[in-house]
């Protein structure tokens, strides 16, 4: 009786402890707590489970690169006649326009050059002017010279006729016969000289004259060059690189004195790995982050895929003959189209992440 009496009492210890209000009050919190937990327990895998299947359809859809940089159309602006720079009109991020003078070369070479040119052209028709008095002047010596043989001609066939009567001497007669054979040595000269003039020449007036176009080509060209002492710009765009655009420097043909970054040619250049072009065609959308411009949300799109790989157009490409090749994973260059104004200056060389979806196959590709 002794040994159930302290069960028997902590089972009352125990009915008075469930029976205060405090200890009720967390057993019902508990009760409330158990639904949530099953319904934690239960969505945490559901959404492991959706993430999954999400990777899972969209594996290979997309395709990414950060070996991707901003590029734009640039021009070498070089000086097409050699010269002292005589004025800079032009400084470094300068703004500029189609035809806008961007630097002069002295002009006074050129300009001696122009009228030595003009001085050829009066030479030439002068030359022509003679060749025509002259061509005139052979036209009056046939008929002069035709002229003289029909007489020569009628005096010898008379004195022929006398000869064979007896009335005139031999010497006459062969007097006579000379004068008739220079006669027509005369008409003969005549009218190789008629030739000669009528060959030098050429149908169509004097300014058609050879001598006379060959001057004005020359004037030409001189003209050319004085207009090519104004360097103008070939496009709308920006200067850069005029450190070697000074006052007093000498202009070489062909040697580019500054660099013009044109407006309006702005686009992606995205190197993919060869094995991201399986599914990349044209016109398949695309998205760009630029490292400089961070939460700046462009798009675009596949504008042309290269025609080869980088280390294909390289100065030196690799050469693979050797006995101790390694494959190496090629890069291709893809020009990524910029949809929009991006709404901040796209400069050239900032670096970019590109991201092509995939997904969609553009009709005109599929078609072929």
């Amino acid at each position: 009786m002794s040994e159930a009496d302290p069960k028997v009492k902590a089972e009352q210890a125990a009915l008075a402890a469930l029976a205060s209000p405090e200890t009720a009050a967390e057993v019902e919190i508990e009760r409330k707590k158990r639904p949530w937990r099953r319904i934690l327990l239960l969505s945490v895998p559901l959404i492991l489970l959706a993430i999954g299947g999400y990777m899972w359809l969209t594996s290979g859809r997309y395709v990414s690169t950060d070996n991707a940089y901003v590029q734009q159309d640039m021009v070498s602006v070089a000086p097409e006649v050699n010269g002292i720079i005589t004025e800079v009109l032009v400084h470094e991020n300068q703004v500029v326009h189609r035809g806008d003078v961007l630097f002069r070369i002295d002009p006074r070479p050129y300009r001696i050059a122009l009228a030595n040119a003009e001085a050829q052209i009066s030479g030439a028709q002068v030359q022509v002017n003679q060749l025509e008095a002259r061509s005139s002047g052979t036209a009056a010596d046939i008929s002069g010279a035709e002229a003289n043989l029909a007489y020569q001609q009628r005096e010898f066939s008379r004195l022929d006729e006398l000869m064979r009567q007896g009335w005139i001497t031999r010497t006459r007669y062969d007097e006579q016969l000379h004068n008739l054979q220079e006669a027509r040595e005369r008409l003969a000269n005549a009218r190789a000289a008629s030739v000669t003039a009528q060959s030098a020449l050429r149908e169509g007036g004097s300014g058609n004259q050879p001598a006379v176009e060959a001057a004005s080509v020359a004037r030409d060209q001189a003209l050319l060059n004085l207009s090519r002492t104004e360097v103008r710009a070939p496009a709308d765009g920006v200067i850069s690189q005029t450190h070697r655009l000074q006052v007093g420097a000498t202009a070489v043909t062909g040697v580019p004195v500054l660099t013009l970054v044109r407006s309006g040619t702005v686009y992606v250049e995205a190197n993919y790995k060869e094995t991201d072009l399986a599914n990349m065609y044209v016109g398949q959308p695309a998205e760009i982050r630029i490292d400089a411009y961070p939460g700046l949300h462009i798009t675009g799109h596949v504008a042309s895929i290269g025609a080869g790989t980088g280390s294909q157009f390289s100065v030196l490409p690799a050469q693979n003959a050797s006995g101790n090749w390694v494959k190496v994973r090629q890069r291709v260059p893809v020009r990524i189209s910029i949809d929009g104004n991006p709404g901040r200056p796209m400069l050239a060389g900032l670096s970019a992440d590109v991201t092509v979806d995939t997904r969609d196959r553009p009709q005109q590709q599929a078609a072929r």
